[in-house]
């Protein structure tokens, strides 16, 4: 099966692209690195030609909220338009949990008005909606940091391998499209506040790490459940964050 990898070259594309080789797929990178750019539309028409399947894990540059809405409006429009010329039978996007619980959040609203368009769109979908990356506790931290402290809510949080998410994103594309989402999240609920305690000690960072109830996630105020699944039907990973923070450490 051959299947488009839309920000193939990116942590989650490469670990897709290199998963789908190995289960004897024909999995293609597209980014700009390798010609394909869904912001101008240069190259969609050539990578998608006899593709079954696209999974688009595309990023925007910029997380500023005029930016990234053009990014995920602009891209996918384009995306899923040259889908429709190419006959593709199921696209699939990676989004986020909690999206339509923080809509003031301008990245989230994003997301959103990206799962709009390819709701409409007609073709065959699958939405899959994962929690937090372990790849980015230094980003959140960094994201939540004032005067040298890193503030955190006292909120649950769930976050996930990246080797496990493309796994989940992987099974998806290559089953049935759902019409509809799934939600992944790690082995492992923590408080927010106490795992980035433990989570960046563990890295030899030394800021303290100040319980905050306000504190802010890129923007927003989070509540109980902002950043976890909502029902008991979550897919999980199978990868804890101590065991991938020790592989990490070693080089492993």
């Amino acid at each position: 099966m051959k299947i488009v990898v839309i920000g193939g070259t990116g942590l989650i594309g490469s670990k897709l692209v290199t998963k789908l080789g190995e289960h004897g797929h024909e999995a293609v990178a597209a980014s700009p690195n390798t010609g394909v750019n869904t912001l101008t539309g240069e190259g969609l028409a050539e990578v998608l030609e006899g593709a079954q399947v696209v999974i688009d894990v595309s990023n925007s540059p910029s997380f500023e909220p005029a930016a990234v809405m053009e990014f995920f409006q602009t891209s996918t429009g384009n995306l899923l338009a040259a889908e429709k010329a190419a006959g593709v039978g199921h696209h699939v996007a990676l989004s986020i949990v909690g999206t339509e619980r923080m809509p003031e959040n301008g990245y989230f609203a994003a997301k959103i008005a990206q799962e709009q368009l390819i709701e409409k769109s007609m073709i065959p979908f699958s939405l899959v909606h994962a929690t937090q990356f372990f790849e980015f506790v230094r980003a959140i931290a960094d994201s939540g940091t004032k005067d040298g402290k890193v503030h955190m809510a006292p909120v649950l949080f769930q976050p996930i391998a990246g080797d496990d998410v493309a796994q989940a994103v992987g099974r998806t594309a290559v089953g049935e499209p759902l019409n509809g989402r799934i939600e992944i999240a790690g082995p492992d609920q923590f408080r927010m506040d106490e795992f980035f305690r433990q989570a960046l000690a563990g890295l030899g960072d030394q800021r303290e790490v100040v319980t905050d109830p306000h504190a802010t996630y890129f923007g927003s105020e989070l509540t109980e459940r902002s950043l976890v699944p909502l029902g008991d039907d979550a897919t999980l990973g199978a990868i804890h964050y101590r065991d991938w923070a020790a592989r990490n450490a070693t080089g492993k």
